[in-house]
């Protein structure tokens, strides 16, 4: 992943055959009406194509070859908690996107953006007649609305989107007209452009002002009443979860609020405990070179798998056309590898990006005083990594592939941090035992170690049910820790249980996560377990939130080395220049070296997926990474069965 050039106004071209959009090459006027809805606009119940349209749709090369519409795309959502996922497969749609390499950033809902030299100053330029699902035009009122009344609106907002603030201060928006606007910080913000293009993070093309005005009370004076007879206390509720942005698992719920997604919901998850069914947005915006209005599959029919066992055997059955999270485990390749044939499958290769296979995570912000001191003690966390033979783990769970490492950076990549990676890897029971002993002395009758109130050590893993690789590795890492004195254990849980308690909550005591990222800009935007900046850092929430809003009740002031830590990722952030980047990311990985504020496995060998052998234009390797939601910059618009 490379940093995208300055000053030149960025539109996408056709530098990248298959991988860049090409606006210009056909007009809307060319384009070709979807059988599909042929129906619906000789009835009058929709408008002709080149109406549904922007005047200038993205035009997009097909990876393989051009395809036609029809037909369903099958997939699966697993566990009650999994619509993050969904992101990947149908919910990618930021102004400006990463490129399907990864190399850069191509214009998306935007035709075009510029950046002076300083980035201080961004300038958009949105589609003329671009629209949402329901018809409505998307323009800069959207954005508007958005700013004001989401982003800066006080009783609305829970503090996300920080990527707009530089030194505390939202920047400014200024509209200059219905498709061009730009954004002005009080300092440099380098990095705008790409958090827009990272999974989630653009709002801008996901708040529908026509569709949640209503629920606002500035715009409906009934939104109290409304809130009521939803069973809400009051519009602030309502409002909150008729936009959804600060939680997946709602925004991807509501089959009623309009999309510039590729598909819209027809059911959406949770209406139906059999599948949940997208169909075909019929004034999505992009199109291919022959002029067919994308996508090309008419529907994304998710089945409602309840653990990942049934996903493998659906999957066996040749059930599901493309799939890679929750399934493609090492334990699950040859099972998969022999089903090829009678499943009618094959495999793409997955890039792996991710910090570490399983990052183990104290709460270091515990509600439990006596826990929380004892876990903020750095040699309590030494005793534990070198208590877990990693060697063991690599070679029961991934069958001998990668090596013992901390969550870090690549050894190929320029930023690489020996230290950050190798300190504390090796599997020292002994040692364990000589720090704990320093620590936590004292032994009840059936050798576990007690803490300074007399209780038994307990330290209960808590972990997302549908995540079977950290289960694997659990089984054989507690044992490790219950022979130097401390009772470990696992509690296991459904996905959306797991969100309530963690991601969400202050009375755990340890979890378990993957993630973050190994190299480049990509570790920059994602430095998770280098500096605790926001809700993906499991282990402080209290410190997250002091980042992002001090002042919060809920926020804890870290101590002073975790501040400093905070502050250089807030310079790192802010500039620019590629040069200063690397050194204050070098300055930052040295900081996390000294505090190793969580303990992982090792770095992750390449990945895999399973997808079916009449699927077209699905790339056979690529990054695999949730900020580059595979396989979302791919396109999955593009894809169709042959």
């Amino acid at each position: 992943m490379v940093r995208i050039s300055r000053r030149a106004f960025v539109a996408a071209s056709s530098a990248f055959v298959g991988a860049m959009a090409v606006p210009g090459l056909i007009r809307a006027q060319e384009a070709v009406e979807s059988p599909s809805l042929q129906a619906q606009v000789d009835s009058g119940a929709l408008p002709p194509i080149d109406q549904r349209l922007p005047e200038n749709p993205l035009v997009i090369t097909p990876t393989e070859r051009p395809g036609k519409q029809g037909g369903d795309w099958r997939h699966a959502l697993v566990g009650g908690g999994s619509l993050s996922m969904i992101v990947r497969y149908q919910g990618y749609e930021p102004l400006i996107r990463f490129t399907p390499d990864w190399s850069g950033l191509t214009p998306n809902v935007a035709e075009g953006y510029e950046v002076n030299d300083d980035s201080t100053e961004y300038s958009f330029r949105l589609r003329k007649g671009l629209k949402w699902s329901d018809g409505a035009p998307y323009t800069t009122a959207d954005i508007q609305f958005w700013y004001d009344d989401i982003l800066t609106d006080t009783d609305v907002s829970k503090g996300g989107s920080s990527f707009w603030k530089v030194d505390g201060e939202f920047g400014k928006l200024t509209i200059i007209d219905d498709f061009n606007f730009k954004v002005t910080f009080k300092g440099p913000n380098g990095f705008f452009v790409q958090r827009m293009a990272w999974a989630r993070d653009d709002h801008t093309t996901q708040a529908p002002r026509h569709y949640l005005e209503k629920f606002h009370i500035k715009y409906n004076p009934d939104a109290d009443q409304l809130a009521k007879e939803a069973g809400l206390e009051s519009w602030i509720a309502l409002f909150q979860r008729e936009n959804g942005l600060d939680d997946d698992n709602t925004f991807f719920a509501n089959s009623e609020r309009p999309t510039l997604m590729a598909w819209t919901w027809q059911s959406a998850p949770g209406q139906n405990t059999e599948q949940a069914i997208a169909v075909r947005n019929p004034y999505y915006f992009k199109i291919d070179t022959a002029g067919t209005q994308l996508p090309y599959f008419d529907r994304v029919v998710y089945q409602m798998v309840a653990d990942p066992e049934v996903l493998l055997l659906k999957t066996l059955q040749g059930e599901i056309d493309m799939m890679d999270q929750y399934i493609a485990t090492p334990t699950n390749k040859p099972v998969l590898f022999d089903g090829q044939e009678s499943g009618d499958y094959g495999f793409y290769t997955l890039k792996e990006t991710a910090a570490n296979v399983m990052v183990f995570q104290l709460n270091l912000n515990h509600t439990d005083a006596t826990k929380n001191a004892l876990f903020n003690t750095r040699a309590f966390r030494e005793a534990m990594s070198v208590a877990v033979d990693r060697q063991a783990l690599i070679d029961a769970v991934f069958v001998g592939q990668g090596s013992p490492a901390q969550p870090s950076i690549n050894p190929d990549d320029p930023l690489y941090n020996e230290r950050l990676a190798t300190q504390h890897t090796e599997y020292d029971p002994d040692a364990a035992n000589a720090l704990l002993d320093t620590l936590v002395p004292e032994k009840d009758d059936s050798g576990y170690r007690l803490d300074a109130e007399g209780r038994r050590l307990s330290i209960i893993f808590e972990i997302d049910q549908s995540r079977t690789t950290f289960t694997d590795m659990l089984q054989l890492a507690i044992p490790m820790f219950q022979a130097v004195g401390i009772d470990a254990q696992v509690r296991t849980m459904d996905r959306s249980l797991w969100e309530t308690r963690v991601r969400n909550g202050r009375e755990f005591d340890a979890t378990c996560h993957q993630f973050g990222a190994n190299g480049g800009v990509a570790a920059m935007l994602d430095a998770r377990y280098f500096v605790p900046f926001n809700s993906n850092a499991l282990y402080a929430p209290g410190w997250n939130l002091y980042y992002t809003e001090p002042t919060n009740p809920q926020a804890i002031e870290p101590t002073a080395e975790i501040k400093a830590q905070q502050d250089l990722y807030r310079q790192l952030l802010a500039t620019g220049n590629p040069e200063k980047q690397n050194a204050l990311m070098s300055e930052l990985l040295e900081n996390a070296a000294d505090q190793f504020l969580v303990f992982g496995v090792s770095l992750p060998p390449d990945g895999y997926g399973v997808v079916k052998n009449d699927m077209v234009n699905v790339t056979k390797t690529m990054p695999n990474s949730f900020g580059w939601p595979t396989p979302g910059p791919t396109r999955p618009e593009q894809f169709f069965k042959s």
